[in-house]
């Protein structure tokens, strides 16, 4: 069951108030980790963050991963058991106020889709995979607003499967990497059904330096002044070790040698006996102490002081960022900023970008009034982008502009937000078919067909339209209104147009129609 941190109600709601009265100003994140799920609410007001609520549950998401690289059917039973009870708490918080994200596990499983599927179904709200960076970001988001500090510091966060580390100054992340390692799969593989030796953890700490090895000279001690520990790995050792007198909360190598040989003394971790160490954290002890060993090593740290900060404060913060751009729509965000650094990386012809990205909005919003604030960004996104495959070839580049944006990193985005930029740009010329099970839902499919349309409008490059022509969506026609002499004028846009038309007839999603 839940380990309920803290729960109040919301301050802007009495028992009395009206359902959606409950909810104004509250934020909330799901984080759903690779041993752990949690459920984060809070607001945020002057820049001062007040948690509502921060509900936990071991549930070992990363421990039910198999050596096909699926999830077992127990681990994800047990997944959205949990799920069910954080819907159960967010009582129809409204999605726009909530974000939920998944990090390594559900960056490695092979089912992930039919798990996902499954979750959102559960939980009642989208569920983002993000990458290993834009985790990190969010880490170091999460700390910097919480713990402000002008000084560089690296900070540490070792998860289930991943650990992140990140060098950063103020609020701003210098450098930000991610690691296939962390407390749950160093404890599988090295201690087995929790049996600890003095071999096991050598060879654990080696496994864990070797990982970190590439990055030794680029998370230098030259390049910060202290060293945080975020997230259930760095607070379970702080705790064990302030809880046995061993330190004042901070880790260091005497205290992590010490774990190390109370776990060997003990021989398994079930028979371990230490003031301080949580239940839940017992079979992933071993492995985050060789971990947490290996870093102290590897860097040359003195000693890692606990952070409260995680990732979940993070991705508040975050969405608060993201809810004050969408209400102030000339408001730059992480991911504007990122889109305007890609255009520049692949050398985007900005001009062009400019004109489809205008066009495809302008017809976009005659087909769906008032559309989702996001998904009108994620089309705008896909439109400014849609070029940047030119940097590979000219030849099939809205392909390689697909595969760049479903692979790249891209601070901001979630993976799951990027394989649906990627989907839209590999829509915008060519045949239909290899984005089929996208146009079944009809709000893409708009999206789809007003980028395509946009594209071939400048096909030549140059301004061939005087005004935006009027597009009508209804019932599955989407009826265009070309001025007769123009289109007199145009024969190879009209050309363009028809053979447009007959993509459309072919695949059946949209019926396109042609007026001049």
């Amino acid at each position: 069951m839940p380990e309920v941190i803290q729960d109040e109600r919301p301050v802007d709601a009495p028992a009395s108030t009206a359902h959606g009265q409950q909810w104004r100003g509250v934020l909330a994140a799901v984080d759903m980790g690779s041993n752990s799920f949690r459920l984060e609410l809070a607001q945020i007001r002057e820049g001062q963050y007040r948690r509502i609520a921060y509900l936990k549950e071991t549930v070992r998401l990363g421990g039910g991963l198999g050596p096909d690289g699926r999830l077992s059917r127990v681990a994800v039973e047990r997944a959205l058991a949990c799920l069910a009870r954080f819907r159960q708490r967010l009582g129809g918080l409204p999605s726009t106020q909530l974000r939920a994200v998944a990090t390594q596990t559900l960056r490695e499983a092979s089912n992930r889709d039919e798990f996902l599927f499954q979750a959102e179904q559960v939980l009642g709200y989208p569920i983002e995979v993000i990458s290993g960076r834009e985790e990190a970001r969010l880490i170091y988001t999460g700390v910097s607003r919480l713990e402000p500090a002008a000084h560089a510091r690296l900070v540490i966060d070792i998860g289930g499967r991943s650990t992140e580390l990140i060098v950063g100054e103020g609020e701003a992340a210098r450098l930000a990497e991610s690691f296939q390692i962390g407390s749950v799969s160093l404890s599988e593989r090295y201690f087995p059904e929790g049996r600890c030796t003095e071999q096991a953890f050598r060879e654990a700490q080696i496994a864990a330096g070797a990982a970190f090895e590439e990055v030794t000279q680029a998370f230098g001690r030259h390049r910060w002044k202290e060293v945080l520990g975020s997230s259930g790995t760095a607070g379970a050792a702080a705790e064990l070790l302030e809880a046995n007198g061993l330190s004042d909360g901070t880790i260091n190598e005497a205290g992590l040698r010490w774990c190390m040989r109370e776990c060997i003394r003990a021989g398994t971790v079930h028979a371990l006996k230490l003031d301080g160490l949580r239940e839940e954290r017992r079979a992933v002890l071993p492995g985050g102490v060789a971990i947490l060993s290996a870093l102290l090593n590897q860097f040359g740290i003195d000693e890692i002081r606990p952070t409260r900060a995680a990732l979940r404060q993070g991705v508040i913060f975050d969405l608060s960022e993201r809810i004050a751009a969408s209400r102030a729509h000339d408001r730059a965000t992480w991911r504007d900023e990122t889109v305007r650094d890609l255009q520049r990386r692949f050398e985007v012809d900005l001009g062009q970008a400019q004109h489809v990205r205008e066009l495809t909005l302008a017809l976009y919003d005659r087909m769906v009034p008032n559309p989702p604030h996001e998904a009108r960004q994620e089309l705008a996104w896909a439109a400014a982008l849609h070029e940047i495959g030119m940097s590979v070839s000219h030849h099939d580049h809205h392909r390689h502009s697909a595969y760049l944006l479903a692979h790249i990193d891209a601070p901001g985005f979630s993976q799951s937000q990027q394989r649906r930029l990627a989907d839209l740009v590999l829509g915008q010329r060519g045949g239909l078919r290899k984005i089929e099970v996208l146009l079944a839902d009809p709000h893409r499919a708009a999206q789809v067909l007003a980028l395509r349309l946009a594209v071939l409008f400048f096909h030549a490059r140059s301004e061939l339209l005087a005004e935006v022509p009027q597009i009508e969506l209804k019932e599955g026609v989407a009826t265009l209104t070309l001025d007769p002499a123009w289109a007199k004028e145009q024969p190879r846009c009209m050309h363009l147009l028809r053979e447009e038309q007959q993509v459309w007839a072919r695949i059946g999603d949209i019926d396109l129609v042609l007026v001049a």
